[in-house]
């Protein structure tokens, strides 16, 4: 049987209510009962009379909480009085699950199945598996499985074809139907016309998503192929739904999108493509907004292709980037756009216990002076690495836009990108290098009372001396690989910069020796273990390496300020 403990699952059920929170925040309390699941997002909405909830955790502690929350919703939610902007069948209208590490697709559909079995049966609500858990073809697209609504979903599930996967065909008279399924990750995105005209809005969301529109001939009818269906002349954009809705909260229509697949349509394409097809039929797009949580990488591709439009390095820092894609897509235009709450990895991070890295500096430097052995000379030799590579990459973006080197903005940009990235693994290996350390006091901490302890213990405490030992040999290698672009900064660098990227090679310096001398005290008693030997040999090669850039940076940047 597989161990799922460590896996993550991410569950995004909608339920339909926007407007009362009291009733929300039941159906979400009954979430946040099982302790190994994060509430992440509530994301309410008072036209569509809906709210998107978002939440993680291995997937039996997900399974459970989404049951409960579909219960409570259950209980709670009558829709024969329900009205709202969205599509919608049931209470719980939709719940899909996404794999999101240490689990694959596959076993993600059988706890979609798990969780269909139950609410199906113990909670009487017909279910429908979706996307990858669907059970036949037809039942795949949502849209499909959803289309008639709660209204005509009476007739239609009596029909053989659209018998419920679990549960009796019979629509529960309150709640409704369940759509439960697996999928990739959706970005639920919509953008902003400058317009009332819910049929202008469709005219552009058919322009742009996969499915498209029905063909026309020259006098309006719709064109029909040999069976008799109609014909549908697919839109621009692929792994892309969507349609034109008027939102009277904020007074405005707007292109409602699901994004199935960020990596084949991202983010900035689908509202580019949105500008243009608007612009195309005499409307404006004046900005966006997004429902729920959104990955990281989703908004640092868009921040970085703004930047690149601009001709501006995008090796800044990742605020930077995000502030740029904010701006661009006008994300803050209904309201504000708060990245620790709308970026998913932010608030994991913001529920995670507080890391050495998320100190102030004046915090970082009052934890290290404290009776505590950790943080020690190992995590502040990771933070000297990484100011060296922040000092080279400041001097690359500085480069970047310097007046008179427009030409090389690209050349200098890619400079920053390197820095960033070894200045981001040098970050995470202060923690890394304290977290090691602490594995060796757990280590000493086992009981030794039998000799299977004893042996266990053993084995426990040289396992963690070893990763204290390739932690510190991992930042001593970052830290001797950023030699090359603040050489490289020294020489072709913004010449008023020089002393900065100087600096810069001072702090990879203090990071390698540090580095070699933790390498040092922790293999004491390991310097023949098979694992341990070439590291030390490396480690000597490196240092010697080390000194001799060093002294030649330095009096490359003296004789660059005679």
């Amino acid at each position: 049987m597989k161990d799922f403990r460590n896996a993550i699952i991410e569950c995004v059920p909608n339920f339909s209510e926007g407007v009362n929170m009291d009733i929300i925040k039941s159906i979400t309390d009954e979430i946040e009962k099982i302790k190994e699941v994060k509430l992440l997002d509530v994301d309410p909405g008072k036209a569509t009379n809906r709210t998107v909830v978002t939440f993680v955790g291995n997937p039996h502690a997900v399974v459970d909480a989404a049951f409960l929350a579909i219960k409570k919703a259950q209980e709670l939610l009558d829709m024969r009085n329900h009205k709202g902007e969205h599509p919608r069948m049931g209470a719980t209208d939709v719940c899909p699950l996404i794999p999101i590490s240490g689990i694959s697709m596959e076993d993600t559909i059988a706890f979609a199945h798990e969780l269909g079995k139950r609410v199906g049966w113990e909670l009487g609500i017909p279910v429908y598996l979706y996307e990858y858990a669907a059970s036949a073809p037809n039942r795949k697209n949502l849209a499909e499985i959803r289309s008639g609504e709660f209204e005509g979903f009476g007739a239609k599930i009596k029909q053989p074809e659209w018998k419920p996967d679990y549960g009796h065909a019979t629509i529960n008279e309150t709640a409704g139907v369940t759509a439960i399924g697996v999928r990739d990750f959706l970005i639920a995105y919509n953008v902003n016309l400058n317009t009332t005209s819910t049929r202008r809005a469709n005219a552009v969301a058919f322009d742009i998503r996969e499915k498209g529109r029905q063909k026309k001939d020259a006098n309006g009818k719709i064109v029909k192929d040999a069976n008799g269906d109609a014909v549908w002349e697919p839109g621009l954009l692929k792994s892309v739904k969507g349609i034109g809705w008027y939102i009277e909260e904020y007074g405005i229509a707007q292109i409602s999108m699901n994004l199935t697949n960020m990596h084949i349509t991202p983010l900035h394409v689908a509202f580019d493509t949105c500008c243009e097809r608007a612009t195309a039929r005499g409307l404006r797009v004046t900005g966006s907004e997004l429902v729920g949580l959104v990955p990281l990488d989703a908004i640092l591709e868009a921040g970085k292709y703004f930047l690149r439009k601009q001709q501006r390095s995008i090796g800044v820092s990742e605020e930077e980037i995000i502030k740029i894609a904010v701006k661009s897509l006008g994300l803050d235009e209904l309201y504000p756009f708060d990245p620790k709450k709308k970026i998913i990895e932010y608030r994991l991070r913001e529920l995670d216990q507080k890391k050495l890295v998320d100190k102030t500096a004046s915090g970082f430097a009052y934890e290290t002076a404290s009776e505590s052995p950790a943080p020690g000379g190992g995590s502040i030799s990771a933070y000297c690495g990484a100011l060296g590579a922040a000092l080279a990459t400041m001097v690359a973006n500085l480069s970047s836009h310097k007046k008179g080197w427009d030409s090389r903005w690209e050349e200098f940009s890619n400079y920053a990108v390197t820095g960033q990235d070894l200045m981001k693994e040098l970050l995470h290996l202060v923690d890394a290098d304290t977290d090691a350390f602490n594995q060796i006091m757990a280590a000493f901490g086992l009981p030794k009372g039998s000799d299977s302890e004893k042996a266990a213990r053993k084995a426990a405490i040289e396992a963690a001396t070893i990763l204290a030992i390739k932690v510190p040999y991992t930042t001593l290698k970052r830290a001797y690989e950023s030699f090359e672009l603040i050489k490289k900064m020294v020489e072709i660098g913004n010449p008023n910069s020089v002393s900065d990227a100087g600096v810069g090679a001072l702090c990879a310096r203090t990071a390698v020796r540090g580095c070699y001398l933790n390498i040092k005290i922790n293999a004491q008693d390991l310097k023949d273990h098979e694992e341990v030997k070439p590291i030390l040999a490396d480690a000597d090669y490196i240092l010697a390496e080390t000194e001799k850039l060093d002294a030649e940076i330095w009096e490359m940047v003296l004789g660059k300020m005679k």
